[in-house]
């Protein structure tokens, strides 16, 4: 407790020179000595007898119980023909308000300040209407607030406010600025249906819990953060009218249906990102960002920092840029154009199982390459054994698992992006992925085309695995010179015998080539080393 006197002059009540020199720091009623929370009954009962609604008050650094303050709102400044209380230019500065205040719905027709406040409990502020400026700076919720419904018709202020309860600003329009800067939310914070018309303020803002924008709509708001969420911010169904630069840090963030009007950069770190059926019209990029964001408090948040994405369902691809992000958990079944998808930078996407794997009687060894997380799904559900995904997911329901004719067509788009981007070797795993769809497509895919593809896949792996492909050459050529070995090469080699005659000395001689003999000795006649090397002379240069 800060030992300075305030700058107004207090009640002073209960003040020990060896604890507290200063006492009580309310401020003197007009006419006495002493704060409204100290005056005698009768006094206090005379003075609030002079109030009528609409008239200003100063109650700084005064303590207000939850009788004291009805007593203010709900007799002496109540408005009957409203039947709420109508409050002036009010100073609560400082002031401390304990047990449960509730403002009932009143109206602050002049400039309210409660900068300073503590409020101890529970403070309910729902369906109040501020028409003038507002400050709420510094003060300490150390319950829950809620502001559900109240009205800001000018500017507001929670700059360095600490909520330590949940906070609720749902359906509340503000017509002025907003400014947040510097807030901690230690609950959840919820800004539901929340409308933003002017400047928005939350640089350097934490939430701890949850923080809900979900169908909030941000008019004019050029920046969202810095800030930092320990749990989950949901843009969900939010709208954003022009251009907006989001800087967050935060485990989850949802834009599941968010509408961007205009550009939009996001730059995240930690975060899951769900874009599902968001609404792109100019272009948007989502970015790791690689650096902590600067003056921030420190967070829960450790580890690496790269975005995760989790969802592309239903969104427009071809504004999107997705820049050192993890896609390899994310669900693409459903997005639009993503042949036009921009990936830079460090793209992460899952891969194939590693080890030998027992595939019934067969072992089996995928080779490397980057894949969809849908063929994860598709392929767990249809060889469980075969360790594709973590053990629940596999668990996930077939029917709504995607099929091969499904991720084929995106495989086809994925390549082109790559190639687009001059990406040949990434082209090359989505290439094969597509190949890989259309051979175990039994809906599209006729087949005597699935024919043509197994041959082509266990020949050369669709002509990218070279090794495969020198492989059954070496089979070849080794089996070729085994059967020349054996039964390929005659038994000696046949030499050219010559035969003539002299007639009138004339001499005519006729060359003929013995016909070659098999061999028919025993094995290891056959198989030796001048055969061998014979063979292999034959079948290298044929």
């Amino acid at each position: 407790m800060t030992l300075i006197p305030p700058p107004w002059p207090h009640c002073a009540d209960d003040a020990d020179p060896a604890v507290d020199p200063v006492g009580c720091r309310g401020i003197h009623v007009p006419g006495y000595t002493l704060c409204l929370a100290h005056l005698a009954p009768a006094d206090r009962d005379a003075f609030l007898a002079t109030l009528t609604a609409g008239m200003g008050i100063d109650c700084r650094g005064t303590t207000f119980t939850e009788q004291l303050l009805d007593d203010l709102l709900l007799t002496a400044l109540f408005d009957p023909t409203t039947g709420r209380p109508h409050l002036g230019t009010t100073r609560f500065g400082g002031a401390t308000f304990t047990g449960s205040p509730h403002f009932g719905g009143a109206t602050f027709t002049g400039r309210a300040d409660f900068r300073g406040a503590t409020f101890t409990g529970n403070a309910d502020f729902s369906y109040v209407t501020f028409t003038s400026d507002t400050r709420f700076d510094d003060v300490d919720f150390t319950g829950e607030a809620w502001f559900n419904h109240a009205t800001f018709g000018r500017d507001v202020g929670f700059e360095d406010a600490t909520f330590t309860g949940d906070a609720g600003f749902g359906n509340v329009p503000f017509a002025g600025n907003a400014r947040f800067r510097g807030a901690a939310f230690a609950g959840n914070a919820r800004f539901g249906d929340a409308t933003f018309t002017h400047v928005t303020d939350f640089d350097h803002v934490t939430f701890t819990g949850d923080a809900q924008f979900s169908s909030a709509r941000f008019e004019r708001a050029a920046f969202l953060g810095p800030l930092t969420c320990g749990s989950v911010l949901n843009l969900s169904e939010a709208i954003f009218s022009v251009p907006v630069t989001i800087q967050v840090a935060a485990k989850e963030v949802r834009c599941v249906r968010t509408r961007w009007d205009a550009t939009v950069s996001l730059r995240l770190r930690y975060a899951k990102v769900d874009l599902s059926d968001a609404i792109v019209t100019q272009p948007t990029a989502v970015t790791t960002h690689p650096i902590p964001f600067p003056n921030m408090p420190a967070s829960d948040l450790t580890g690496e920092p790269s975005v995760k994405m989790t969802a592309l369902r239903g969104i427009d691809a071809a504004h999107l840029v997705l820049t050192d992000t993890d896609l390899s958990g994310c669900v693409f079944t459903g997005a639009f154009h993503l042949d036009q998808l921009r990936l830079a930078g460090r793209t992460q996407f899952a891969s194939v199982p590693t080890g030998i794997i027992r595939h019934g009687l067969l072992p089996m060894r995928f080779t490397r390459r980057r894949t969809l997380v849908e063929e994860h799904h598709w392929r767990a559900i249809r060889t469980p054994t075969t360790n594709w995904v973590p053990g629940a997911i596999r668990t996930a329901d077939p029917a709504l698992a995607p099929k091969p004719y499904d991720l084929a067509p995106l495989y086809r788009d994925l390549r082109k992006a790559f190639e687009d981007a001059k990406n040949e070797p990434g082209a090359a795993d989505f290439y094969y992925g597509e190949m890989e769809m259309r051979r175990h497509d039994h809906h599209d895919t006729t087949r005597a085309e699935r024919g043509l593809l197994t041959s082509y896949w266990a020949l050369s792996g669709y002509g990218l695995r070279a090794s495969r492909a020198l492989g059954w050459l070496l089979l070849a050529m080794t089996t070729t010179v085994v059967v020349m070995m054996l039964w390929g090469l005659p038994t000696d080699d046949p030499k050219p015998e010559s035969t003539g005659m002299v007639t009138n000395q004339t001499i005519r001689l006729t060359t003929d080539t013995p016909a070659p003999v098999n061999p028919s000795g025993p094995l290891h006649e056959r198989v030796s080393t001048k055969r061998f090397e014979k063979s292999l002379r034959v079948v290298v240069n044929p």
